[in-house]
């Protein structure tokens, strides 16, 4: 060691120094490392937003693919009935619409669609009301059924059209 108290102050600076240094180098590595894995885990999460878009894309496709197959017979059962429209054979024909109606109606029951009830008391969450008309029925209950409802999984896919009774008519007063 030296004696010399200028050069011990020199060494105990530099080593001052160099201590922020390092740590400032410290810190920037680490800093690097952060955003390396940040910029790793977004392009994770892309990858997993990419493949999950990709996934529903295909279930959908799949599912779409089984209702169509089922369909397709009562496309078949269509041609049927046009074929004997074209022969006139008017009871051959009610007979294929018939037939076409009630496969129809099962691959779509089979799908979970169901018919909304239109008997009792109007209901605006799964009716829509079109007109109302005096009757002897109690007023808001359903009258007639224009155009029928359906729904799907508990949602309403077409509320129901019906005419609504407004109750007995008044009678003139004299």
């Amino acid at each position: 060691m030296t004696d010399d108290p200028i050069t011990e102050n020199q060494e105990e600076t530099q080593e001052e120094s160099s201590e922020p240094e390092d740590r400032l180098g410290a810190l920037q590595a680490e800093r690097d490392e952060l955003f390396d894995r940040l910029q790793r885990l977004a392009a994770e999460f892309d990858n997993y937003r990419k493949r999950s878009a990709r996934e529903q894309a295909e279930q959908a496709t799949r599912a779409n693919e089984r209702l169509v197959k089922e369909l397709l017979p009562i496309l078949d059962d269509l041609g049927r009935a046009l074929e004997a429209a074209t022969d006139h054979e008017e009871a051959k024909l009610e007979e294929g619409v018939r037939l076409v109606h009630r496969s129809l109606e099962s691959v779509l029951e089979r799908q979970g669609l169901a018919e909304i009830a239109t008997d009792g008391k109007f209901d605006p969450h799964v009716h829509e009301a079109l007109l109302t008309q005096p009757s002897e029925l109690p007023e808001g209950d359903v009258l007639q059924v224009i155009q029928k409802g359906y729904s799907l999984a508990d949602r309403v896919l077409r509320p129901a059209r019906v005419v609504v009774s407004s109750g007995p008519p008044e009678e003139p007063q004299a």
